[in-house]
């Protein structure tokens, strides 16, 4: 998803996808420990996914939405 998918988003979906994006980034990483993943890059785009979504939260948060 890009940062403007984000941005649209409420701040009660934006809070829910950040832990959907945490769990999945740990069960990529524990399966990675593991055993080889078909893309060793999804944890990558996981984790900048991740990133999009605090920055979005923030500024809701900062703008009182």
């Amino acid at each position: 998803m890009n940062y403007k998918e984000f941005k649209n988003m409420d701040k009660k979906d934006l809070e829910k996808k950040s832990v959907e994006l945490r769990s999945e980034i740990f069960t990529l990483k524990l399966r990675k420990s593991g055993e080889n993943i078909e893309d060793p890059m999804m944890i990558r785009k996981l984790k900048r996914d991740l990133a999009r979504t605090l920055t979005a939260l923030n500024e809701k948060v900062e703008n009182n939405e």
